[in-house]
């Protein structure tokens, strides 16, 4: 049997980091996705899909994510259990996340240095644009 999941979307809240009373740190949130098929008005509709992560993981998430966030998640589907407040009992299925993806550069207003655009890199050096230049005899090649 396979249990994987991949998913892109958008993080619609800003996640919560809770410690679990084991001791480990529990970060959960949802991603919003949006549908391939288009509805009957032609628009995409979104699914929203409850994520959950633990330990290192859960930090990283809470501390370089908030609303609005793109990112990409690998995991597994997951259905529990549980007693509301009422007394009833609900089921969810949440993605437990093996691997967070962060799909957008750092903002700089969270103090990180924004990256340059590729226009803006510097040129290759003169000698590494023109494999002529290396001085190399036939017989050093090793193909």
């Amino acid at each position: 049997m396979i249990n994987r999941v991949v998913l892109v979307g958008r993080i619609t809240k800003d996640p919560e980091l809770r410690t679990a009373t084991s001791g480990n740190t529990v970060t959960t949130f949802t991603l919003a996705v949006d549908n391939r098929m288009k509805n009957a008005d032609g628009s995409r509709g979104t699914t929203f899909i409850g994520c959950v992560c633990f330990a290192q993981r859960a930090e990283t998430v809470a501390k370089f994510t908030r609303k609005g966030s793109l990112v990409g998640v690998e995991g597994t589907l997951n259905q529990r259990k549980y007693q509301r407040q009422d007394g009833s009992t609900a089921s969810v299925i949440e993605v437990i996340c093996d691997n967070v993806q962060f799909l957008e550069p750092k903002p700089a207003s969270a103090g990180y240095d924004e990256v340059p655009p590729f226009d803006d890199a510097p040129a290759p050096a003169e000698d590494s644009r023109n494999l002529d230049s290396l001085n190399l005899p036939d017989d050093d090649l090793p193909f």
